[in-house]
């Protein structure tokens, strides 16, 4: 039974947990519907500019969240290290230990790259970003924290990809281990 949906905020998480299943391309209207549980008319109502303002909607949904849970906490928190043991326990959290895709990334290798560049580019530049000032809070020269940053952020997306395509969630675990590992020695 479809969940009843009273706002637009209502149905952005069903929206990124479809896209996250079909893509981009493969979540149809139909497919939006029923599991939205909203006809045309109402998902026209929420979202005027159709299925792309709806990915619009999700993107900035898991920018806020990233931005609440993993950002601002490595850039504002007192003490850098706990700030990236926090991060590394939030991002295992949101990717469900791996068995959750990481919808940006899907959309930054799909054609639908084109249509959200900017929130594509800012998800990945502001968590490397506020990765690096943590760690040169922490007591790196700027250009180590950069490297180890970048290192953390390509580890983790690739730990999530290598994990969906081998089945095994497990790999994610293992990648965020060693991330973490790396970026507090």
């Amino acid at each position: 039974m479809a969940k009843t949906v009273a706002e637009r905020s209502d149905v952005i998480p069903v929206l990124a947990e479809i896209f996250r299943e079909h893509g981009f391309e493969g979540a149809s209207l139909s497919i939006i519907g029923e599991k939205t549980g909203l006809g045309k008319g109402s998902l026209y109502h929420f979202f005027p500019g159709g299925k792309e303002e709806m990915a619009a909607a999700v993107l900035n949904e898991i920018d806020t969240w990233f931005e609440d849970n993993v950002y601002r906490p490595l850039r504002e928190a007192e003490n850098p290290r706990v700030a990236i043991s926090e991060m590394c326990s939030a991002v295992i959290d949101y990717f469900h230990s791996g068995r959750r895709i990481c919808l940006v990334g899907a959309f930054a290798l799909d054609n639908v790259r084109d249509r959200f560049t900017d929130q594509i580019k800012d998800y990945f530049a502001n968590w490397k970003t506020a990765l690096a000032a943590a760690l040169q809070r922490a007591g790196h020269d700027e250009a180590k924290a950069s490297e180890l940053a970048e290192e953390a952020v390509i580890s983790i997306q690739g730990g999530l990809v290598l994990a969906r395509a081998l089945g095994d969630p497990s790999l994610f675990e293992r990648a965020m281990t060693r991330a973490e590992e790396r970026l507090l020695t």
